[in-house]
């Protein structure tokens, strides 16, 4: 009986005279489509891509996504205007997205290079995984390749399906600026720098302009209330969010450059980043990384653990060294590295070095030198015979574990003193210097070497003066005053304040080198690590993480190869070869010559070990310590940050429940409605927008069991307020609220919106109630839209 009661009261809300009945509401009305909001979707396309142009150089990927967006979205609004159903608008966007990608990047495979084929599908995991390769192990700016143009181009277009989908048809443009602002971020989060100004704002303008054609939609589609009233409501609600966004913009482009700089954590613990290798000598900020982790792990047979390189660099235009990037050949095929063509005197012993890499993604591979073999690599890698180093286009090191098989020849020192520095199979770059005025650098090369014979010595000697008490190790200097490169300008800034780090010191020795007619070159890759204390195989383990990324110098002697040096004050062990009549050192290497016997051969360890050289290692020791005691602060942070973060919805949502009631406490009648079904929103419960109020609200009643009288009266006073004539009683207020209705009638209203929310509240289960609390579906799912028609299951 209490159900029949409650039926009939809701169908006879409203006591005044019955003269007609009120037209049927029109929510369910299909609304046109308006070209301001596909214009919409596309200017918040256009400003997520901005920021790609930061870490990906512009060119015929960026013309390419920008017509294929344009494509997509117009065809999209002409087929919502001819009222062709949401699924198939999406599937015929999708179409042309296929066609387009087909017809620009594998017409060979299509149909009249148009349609795609089996053999079109076969040829994309290819593509897709060469695009991939190139993002994971690439450094910024990087040139878009074809796998990555491929990849790129694809991305945008599904990107501007889905927002077209999010916003057109389910017109939830909150949650589109959600996905548009997380993808906008992206680039700056995997390249760090300073603020984009421009791109910032025309990402918040295109935003907001979304927000507003959206808003107009729906005020174009809803019934009208009262004219003069609901008109300047409406106003004045769109100046109020013109001034927010224009006060957001102004706020966040003056205080973020106050914030911070963030930093990247290579291979932070369960985020799946992994460190990378720049090659181009752009250390520095790799180098100054506050966190630092384990990157490979390896051992050896050789006396002590060597260098591992990844790179050579010979080509240098007085700014910047260039990565060789010359002839190579298969590495599994039998030319791979080629023979190692030293003078018949000199004594080769073969080292093998296992190296197991747990968190580097490159393509370059790091190797000892001189490589003759790489053995249990998988994908395909290509060797570089001129510098014996490994790279791949297909394939990267993470998770690679590999033996290299080196052939180091091991001159005596008077061998090395006999033979001059140059060869007769030597590129030009590794002689090159700019046309730069350099009489300085060259004087100062001339000073350091004065008494010195052999172009040994010369080496030896600025070595030795690098190394010296002159120098200093830092990381931060000479950063202050700008100079953080390589080029000419940087070590002329480096020989005057004696201030720098491996790339300095590095950049340095070469042009000195070459400035004294020697062929020098610089090399990219990895200290020997510190020991672990484990033995593996009867081997020392050895541990190299993310900060022992270094450069050093090597000459080029005839007859011998290529000798490393080692300027960098503090790391490392500087090169020295001991005399004939000092035997060389046995170790578990294979003599493969009879040659005379050799003294031992520079074989660097790592650093640096003197605290004093570098006190900051000294502090993170003790730091580390008194974090392993206890839950540092940083993770108390985290914690707390990751409490509030998950508090965050059920605090918007909460706000904005208080202030629909606060705006039913005055009358509004539209906003006490709109707080029920967001509840009921949040609940799961079904709000289709064919639903008229009064079969909603009699739906609510029997099947949640919620205050009868509560639902009659929110029911009478939407009812009133949407159908009721233009200057009838009560109207005006109703939708307005400004006070029309008796202050006792008003505050019912928020009463009645309470009591229906508490009824549905309290008959949900407790895991129900708990997801409405704290993930709030209303915030981006609105009552009315193809996402609120359907329960949700819990």
């Amino acid at each position: 009986m209490a159900h029949l009661d409650s039926v009939h009261v809701l169908a006879n809300p409203i006591t005044t005279t019955q003269r007609t009945a009120p037209p049927p509401p029109r929510t369910g009305r299909r609304r046109r489509p308006d070209l301001r909001l596909t214009l919409a979707v596309a200017g918040v396309v256009v400003a997520a891509m901005l920021p790609l142009l930061r870490v990906i150089v512009p060119g015929q990927w960026l013309g390419e996504s920008l017509f294929l967006t344009g494509l997509l979205l117009t065809a999209g609004h002409l087929a919502h205007a001819r009222r062709v159903p949401a699924v198939a608008v999406s599937g015929i966007q999708l179409v042309l997205w296929a066609v387009f990608l087909t017809t620009v990047y594998l017409p060979d495979t299509g149909l009249v290079w148009v349609v795609p084929t089996p053999e079109t599908v076969r040829q994309v995991p290819a593509l897709f995984s060469s695009g991939m390769n190139e993002i994971l192990v690439g450094s910024a700016p990087l040139e878009a390749s074809e796998g990555l143009a491929f990849l790129l181009v694809a991305a945008v277009g599904l990107f501007a399906i889905a927002l077209d989908h999010v916003v057109v048809t389910a017109r939830m443009p909150l949650l589109a600026a959600v996905g548009v602002v997380a993808v906008w971020l992206v680039p700056a989060i995997a390249a760090p720098s300073d603020m984009d100004v421009w791109s910032f704002t025309f990402l918040a303008v295109a935003i907001l302009y979304l927000l507003r054609a959206e808003t107009r939609t729906r005020e174009v589609a809803e019934p009208p209330s009262t004219p003069a009233a609901d008109t300047g409501r409406r106003a004045g609600v769109g100046a109020t969010a013109v001034g927010i966004g224009a006060i957001a913009v102004v706020v966040a482009i003056a205080v973020t450059p106050l914030l911070p700089t963030p930093t990247m954590r290579p291979g932070a613990a369960g985020l799946g980043v992994a460190a990378t290798i720049n090659p181009s000598l752009d250390l520095g900020e790799d180098l100054r990384r506050l966190n630092n982790v384990p990157v490979l792990y390896l051992r050896a047979n050789s006396p002590l653990p060597p260098y591992l390189r990844v790179a050579t660099l010979s080509t240098f235009d007085g700014s910047r060294w260039q990565p060789d990037r010359i002839r190579t050949l298969p590495l599994d095929s039998e030319y791979g590295f080629g023979e190692l063509k030293v003078d018949e005197s000199l004594r080769i012993t073969e080292y093998r070095t296992t190296v197991d890499i747990t968190n580097l993604a490159s393509t370059w591979l790091p190797v000892s030198f001189p490589a003759v073999a790489v053995e249990g690599l998988d994908g395909q890698w290509e060797a570089m015979p001129f510098n014996r180093t490994v790279i791949s286009s297909t394939s990267n090191t993470q998770g690679q574990a590999y033996e290299v098989i080196s052939q180091l020849p091991r001159p005596t020192r008077e061998q090395i003193r006999a033979s001059s520095a140059g060869g007769t199979v030597l590129r030009d770059a590794t002689y090159a210097l700019p046309d730069v005025p350099m009489d300085t650098i060259l004087q100062t090369a001339l000073a350091v070497t004065t008494g010195a014979e052999t172009d040994y010595d010369k080496l030896i000697a600025l070595q030795g003066w690098f190394r010296g008490d002159e120098f200093t190790y830092s990381l931060q200097a000479p950063v202050a005053d700008g100079f953080d490169g390589s080029g000419i300008a940087a070590i002329s800034q480096f020989l005057e304040q004696k201030e720098g780090y491996c790339v300095h010191f590095a950049s340095a020795f070469a042009v000195m080198a070459r400035l004294l007619d020697m062929p020098a070159r610089v090399v990219v890759g990895y200290l020997p690590g510190n020991g672990t204390g484990d033995l593996v195989d009867g081997q020392t383990q050895y541990e190299v993480t993310s900060d022992q990324l270094h450069a050093w110098p090597e000459v080029h002697f005839d007859g011998i190869g290529w000798v490393s040096f080692e300027p960098t004050k503090s790391l490392g062990t500087p090169t020295s070869f001991l005399p004939e009549r000092v035997p060389a050192a046995d170790d578990a290497g294979e003599d493969i010559t009879e040659g005379a016997a050799a003294a031992e051969a520079p074989v660097p360890s790592a650093g640096p070990t003197d605290p004093a050289l570098a006190p900051e290692l000294e502090d993170q020791a003790g730091a580390g310590q008194a974090a392993s005691r206890g839950v540092s602060l940083t993770t108390a942070l985290t914690a707390l940050g990751v409490l509030l973060a998950l508090a965050i919805p059920g605090a918007v949502r909460d706000v904005v429940r208080r202030r629909r009631l606060a705006a039913a406490g005055r009358g509004d009648a539209a906003a006490a409605w709109l707080s029920v079904r967001e509840t009921a929103v949040d609940l799961g419960i079904p709000v289709p927008a064919s639903e008229s109020p009064r079969a909603f609200g009699a739906r609510l009643v029997a099947d949640y069991d919620v205050p009868a009288d509560a639902v009659a009266l929110l029911v009478s006073a939407i009812e009133r307020a949407s159908y009721a004539p233009a200057g009838a009683v009560g109207a005006v207020g109703a939708a307005s609220g400004r006070g029309s209705q008796p202050s006792s009638q008003r505050s019912d209203l928020a009463a009645a919106a309470s009591a229906v929310q508490s009824g549905l509240l309290s008959g949900a289960t407790r895991g129900r109630r708990l997801l409405a609390v704290m993930v709030p579906r209303s915030l981006v799912v609105r009552p009315g839209s193809a996402y609120a028609a359907a329960r949700v299951p819990a």
